[in-house]
């Protein structure tokens, strides 16, 4: 658990008095690539490697599952906390050109911040003949919810984790970042020859379109988040064979995308957009 004690003044309805809390550490983690910096990401201590491996993987730099990159510690901060790697991967297997994509810090709130632009997507849709059953979508969220620690201590964390479709746990992991902890998700899984396994992903809070992305990079067919999904992360999400289930909480949950490999008494029915705004 990534967390320090802080000093504040806790106002209670007219009453005021010092308290200590507990808040979760956020630090920066500089990224190089055969020498060439990559990224400023903001993330919580712990699991570097994993977020390395899977942002590289989710980002489609290096997706390679047979040859493990040399990731090397370059650097760390005076408390001890890693703040920068270098990544050595074969020139033939980097994916693309990414000097410049990220030239800028990646907030620990944001996936896509420091990127020069929204990429194209050229992957095929997810191919998924699965169905998920709803009911085992609440004990999913609970033993995340059980593996959360720092944000047991903190309240300042997000989870994400990996499971079968048959709800069996793979990984949980936690970080300041939604999108840090779904690459923190992915690089185990990667580490751990256990993507093939993975159907289902968790993620506390929201889930935006790059969320959507990472998922899709994986293959995992079925996204689901205890808090409201964005427009653009359904139509993502339709259109790349993915079914997102929403707002899964207290036994409920809303299906927005491809209901067909749910299984419900509606599958018949139709999600997406409703072509109708408001705009305030």
């Amino acid at each position: 658990m990534y967390t320090e004690q802080y000093k504040g003044i806790n106002y209670n309805d007219g009453q005021t008095a010092q308290v200590v809390d507990v808040l979760a550490i956020e630090v920066p983690l500089a990224i190089a690539v055969n020498g060439v910096p990559f990224t400023l990401t903001m993330q919580t201590p712990g699991q570097e490697m994993e977020l390395v491996r899977g942002l590289l993987f989710s980002e489609n730099i290096f997706r390679s599952t047979d040859v493990q990159p040399v990731i090397t510690i370059t650097g760390k901060d005076a408390a001890g906390f890693i703040n920068a790697v270098s990544v050595s991967i074969p020139p033939h297997l980097v994916l693309k050109d990414f000097a410049g994509t990220r030239n800028v810090i990646s907030a620990s709130s944001c996936g896509i911040c420091g990127k020069t632009e929204i990429e194209s997507d050229d992957q095929q849709p997810i191919q998924n003949t699965l169905i998920l059953e709803p009911a085992l979508v609440p004990a999913m969220f609970e033993q995340v919810s059980q593996h959360q620690k720092t944000f047991q201590q903190s309240g300042g964390t997000h989870a994400a984790g990996a499971f079968t479709i048959d709800g069996t746990l793979l990984v949980v992991m936690e970080d300041i970042g939604r999108h840090n902890a779904v690459d923190k998700v992915i690089g185990y899984l990667l580490d751990h020859q256990l993507l093939e396994k993975a159907k289902c992903i968790t993620v506390s809070g929201r889930i935006s379109f790059e969320i959507v992305g990472k998922a899709k990079a994986a293959g995992i067919p079925f996204l689901m988040a205890v808090s409201a999904p964005s427009t653009l992360a359904v139509d993502k999400a339709q259109e790349g064979g993915i079914s997102l289930l929403a707002f899964c909480r207290n036994k409920k949950l809303t299906v927005y995308s491809n209901p067909g490999n749910v299984a419900t008494e509606q599958q018949g029915m139709v999600t997406g957009h409703v072509k109708h705004q408001n705009h305030v």
